[in-house]
């Protein structure tokens, strides 16, 4: 099992704030460093302060800063950008990074910071529409072959005769798509998909919707195990119950809760909840950090629980 770093930085995060993390996780081992893409902040517990960043923006800076560790969003949203502008923009960062990136694309739900920002909302089934055509155009501008054009005449996006540049580093750039819909997102899954993400569920529920998962690449005739599967947990790990107790509190919630929908508890307790998402087929876990002044937090995970699983 692979333990990647996921930030909230809409929750109130400097782009310093975010190269520290990164910098840190990179020293202790971890496999990635994503980040969220919201340009609001959630609940009342929090500032939000200094105010969004822009994932790629961000992503791109930390890049120059880093030189093993992975980078990614989790996940960007279909209704931000149009899809061949972020095409552009990860093959940007994929060069920066030496072929580092990873890209998580999803419909978008958070309907309140696109009204606040000018974004126009549409209900979910154009939303998945828009999903769609995203996918079909990235991945045909980074696949076209160099020299050629792309045309994609989609019901919400196209292109016509587009040089299809510029080429990211990796061929092809990794795509996380997920969530919990019965139909579609299995399929685009299956599709599109070189992981897919079951954030913030229980195990039961992970289980289900990745054997859905699976069906829909059979349907395609598509190797399942061609995908990585992994889900997505905040994490609150101390040597005690007062450690735990002290840094539940600094992200709002409660240690009881957070050992039912969380990583919580002592290292030891964390690996054997950890091993036990392993047994359920979860080859990455995405670690949800809240608290991004406490980079012993970080420490502690990648000393006393990564080398157990």
């Amino acid at each position: 099992m692979k333990l990647r770093i996921f930030t909230e930085p809409q929750q109130g995060a400097s782009y310093s704030d975010l190269l520290r993390v990164a910098q840190a996780a990179e020293s202790l081992g971890f496999d990635a460093f994503f980040r969220s893409d919201h340009f609001q902040k959630m609940g009342t517990h929090v500032s939000g302060l200094p105010g969004p960043s822009d994932a790629w923006v961000t992503l791109a800076g930390i890049a120059r800063e880093t030189s093993t560790i992975r980078l990614g969003t989790l996940v960007c949203s279909a209704t931000f950008r149009h899809p061949g502008v972020l095409a552009v923009q990860v093959a940007n960062v994929d060069e920066m990074s030496a072929g580092r990136v990873e890209l998580g694309l999803g419909a978008g739900w958070y309907g309140i910071e696109h009204t606040s920002h000018a974004i126009p909302f549409p209900q979910l089934g154009e939303r998945f529409g828009m999903l769609e055509d995203q996918l079909a155009i990235i991945t045909g501008m980074w696949s076209a072959p160099e020299g050629a054009t792309f045309t994609h005449n989609g019901r919400y996006h196209s292109v016509e005769d587009s040089p299809a540049l510029p080429k990211p580093v990796q061929s092809p750039v990794p795509i996380i798509i997920g969530g919990g819909g019965p139909r579609r997102t299995p399929r685009l899954a299956a599709t599109y998909a070189a992981e897919f993400n079951m954030p913030f569920q229980s195990m039961e529920r992970f289980r289900e919707q990745c054997d859905r998962v699976r069906g829909a690449c059979d349907t395609i005739g598509r190797d399942p195990d061609s995908l990585v599967y992994s889900t997505a947990l905040v994490v609150c790990v101390g040597a005690n119950d007062a450690e735990i107790s002290r840094r539940a509190a600094a992200i709002g919630r409660d240690p009881d809760e957070l050992r039912t929908n969380g990583v919580c508890g002592t290292p030891a307790e964390a690996t054997e909840w950890l091993r036990q998402w392993a047994a359920a087929s979860a080859e990455r876990v995405y670690l949800q950090v809240l608290d991004l002044t406490d980079t012993d937090h970080l420490a502690l995970v990648a000393e006393q629980v990564m080398p157990h699983l």
